[in-house]
């Protein structure tokens, strides 16, 4: 299930990209593409780090295409 964002969603901060996550998941694997510029680019891998750092995802894939970023992965669901 590929789910692409809509190109009016920036700035994006980590709540944003972690509910986009969570809305193009299916289970717990998630799939998306986001349309983005170079400048947009840089700021999304910050926040897919910080998800990673923060154990609330596990990416398997980051392709970064002409136009767009393609993000495939886990969402980490943990009890507290």
């Amino acid at each position: 299930m590929l789910n692409i964002v809509d190109k009016g969603d920036y700035p994006m901060n980590k709540v944003e990209l972690l509910k986009k996550l969570l809305n193009s998941s299916r289970g717990n694997l998630f799939s998306l593409e986001i349309p983005t510029t170079k400048e947009n680019e840089k700021k999304i891998q910050e926040l897919v780090r910080v998800l990673e750092t923060e154990k609330r995802i596990k990416l398997r894939e980051y392709v970064q295409r002409e136009y767009s970023v393609y993000l495939h992965g886990i969402i980490k669901y943990a009890s507290e």
